[in-house]
């Protein structure tokens, strides 16, 4: 961070919590997030410096109170409800990763491995086939309950982030994301970063 120039940090099974807690901490020291994606097994979590003068301002008061910070010493106590914030706007993100049919055909596709393993292991010749097939459709058919229980969520925390006077913006892929009050999404000339 003290390069001044965007992270872009990849962290392997990590908790929105966790991403939330890293992303406020950055935000201590002049950065702001930008985004979080998927990238092979891994969570990408991107932040850009922000150029605003409190964050500035937030980010000369605190290397002047933790000097050692980037050394392992003393880091700023967090505001629960910045991170509370972020972790709301980390759910959305992953929430809006992928379109319902994307998440489908990834579903669709996630299954066949351990619906053919299963129908193996209960049968052979046609029996294993029928049987992978069965299991496949019962597990595909839980894929819609995923999907609601995804909506229910996006909905909980886009109603958090409106709340927080966060402004919905869609993306040119589609994506729907919320950007900060004051409407200029974090980022080089206010552009999102994917």
């Amino acid at each position: 961070m003290e390069s001044g120039e965007p992270l872009r940090v990849t962290c392997a099974l990590p908790t929105t919590t966790k991403l939330a807690r890293f992303a406020a901490m950055a935000q201590e020291f002049g950065y702001a997030y930008a985004d979080v994606r998927q990238q092979g097994n891994q969570c990408l979590i991107v932040i850009v410096p922000d150029p605003g003068p409190e964050a500035r301002e937030r980010a000369a008061r605190n290397r002047a109170h933790h000097p050692r910070a980037a050394h392992g010493g003393e880091l700023p106590r967090l505001a629960p409800e910045a991170v509370e914030i972020l972790k709301a706007r980390i759910t959305f993100d992953v929430g809006t990763m992928c379109t319902d049919r994307q998440t489908i055909l990834l579903a669709g596709i996630a299954v066949v491995l351990p619906a053919l393993s299963l129908g193996l292991l209960l049968g052979s010749g046609a029996t294993a086939v029928v049987l992978a097939v069965v299991l496949w459709a019962a597990l595909m058919a839980l894929v819609p309950v995923g999907l609601a229980v995804s909506r229910r969520h996006r909905t909980r925390y886009a109603a958090v982030l409106r709340a927080a006077g966060f402004t919905p913006v869609t993306e040119p892929d589609g994506r729907l994301r919320y950007v900060p009050p004051g409407g200029r999404p974090p980022g080089p000339g206010g552009s999102l970063v994917g």
